[in-house]
């Protein structure tokens, strides 16, 4: 495994300062801009993660009232052996609990899709009337955008009271990982009608994956939010503790021991607290779910995509 270091480009694509949502969004977002989302965020991540103790077992429960959570799918389903918000937030399910359809692409979280659908040459629908550059969602590597040029992208939003472990849509062997600091902003679908690039502004852990038997390309990105107390994956941890400065790449499969391959439906990592994932896939056929739309909730586990016979 290699480390590379570059500093993060302040600069946003020619579009990202376009005014987009209706002016109600706007409103509604505006506030964001003025918090101190860095502090929030630091201080919901110390509070999340306190061991033990009466105040937390109350937040737990307080949580689950509030936002209608089922314990029944979990395989602890007693909140008061949870010793931490974190470790109740990132509760593991039953087995058989999200069973895989058959499918070559699965949806890999619970929570609702925000977008899907095609690549326009280098841009992805955020929200109508507006698209940001693939280019700015990976950290500013055209080289790497260019693979999905024309492509198909899928946007899913998590809310705070869906599993948040993150799971692999199809088998893939890991290639990159990039860390790219950005801003805080809450990725809910208000916020993202009304922040301008806000998933190529946001902090974001870029994974580069390619498929084990055709070597297609495909990137999965997790996007920060505010709040969100960290990002983590199965193979290197806790990512964004503490938070860099500089934009970070790991370089993997250079020999045997960082040759990583996660199966379709394998854990490949989690949120600590709410957010959102983006999907990348190169220019081939691929027909998403029919029943796919923005705004319909989605289960980890269900079809969202199969790979189409290209037409002689």
């Amino acid at each position: 495994m290699k480390i590379r270091l570059r500093r993060a480009s302040k600069r946003l694509d020619e579009t990202a300062t376009a005014p987009i949502g209706t002016r109600a969004d706007r409103r509604r977002v505006m506030p964001q801009y003025m918090l101190p989302k860095r502090r929030l965020t630091a201080f919901a991540g110390r509070i999340a993660s306190r061991e033990g103790g009466r105040r937390t077992l109350t937040t737990i429960r307080w949580f689950v009232r509030k936002y209608g959570v089922d314990m029944s799918e979990a395989v602890e389903p007693d909140v008061a052996r949870y010793g931490s918000f974190n470790a109740f937030f990132t509760r593991a399910l039953k087995p058989g609990a999200r069973p895989l359809a058959v499918s070559a692409l699965i949806s890999p979280v619970d929570g609702s899709i925000s977008q899907f659908g095609r690549i326009e040459h280098d841009r992805i629908l955020q929200a109508k009337g507006h698209r940001y550059s693939t280019t700015a969602l990976v950290g500013g590597d055209a080289k790497l955008a260019s693979l999905f040029h024309d492509g198909h992208f899928a946007t899913l939003y998590l809310s705070p009271r869906d599993y948040h472990r993150i799971h692999m849509p199809c088998d893939g062997r890991l290639l990159r990982m990039i860390h790219v600091p950005g801003d805080l902003f809450s990725v809910n679908p208000t916020t993202a009608r009304g922040v301008p690039g806000l998933f190529a502004r946001n902090e974001r852990v870029v994974c580069v994956f390619e498929t084990p038997d055709d070597r297609e390309p495909f990137v999965f990105v997790l996007v920060g939010a505010t709040i969100v107390g960290s990002m983590a994956t199965v193979w290197h941890g806790v990512i964004n503790a503490p938070r860099a400065t500089r934009v970070r790449e790991w370089l993997y499969g250079a020999g045997e021991a960082d040759d990583l391959v996660l199966r379709q439906g394998d854990e490949m990592g989690r949120f600590l607290l709410g957010s959102t994932v983006v999907m990348l896939f190169p220019k081939a056929p691929l027909v998403f779910n029919p029943a796919w739309e923005p705004g319909r909730a989605i289960r980890f586990g269900e079809a969202m995509a199969e790979r189409a016979v290209a037409s002689a």
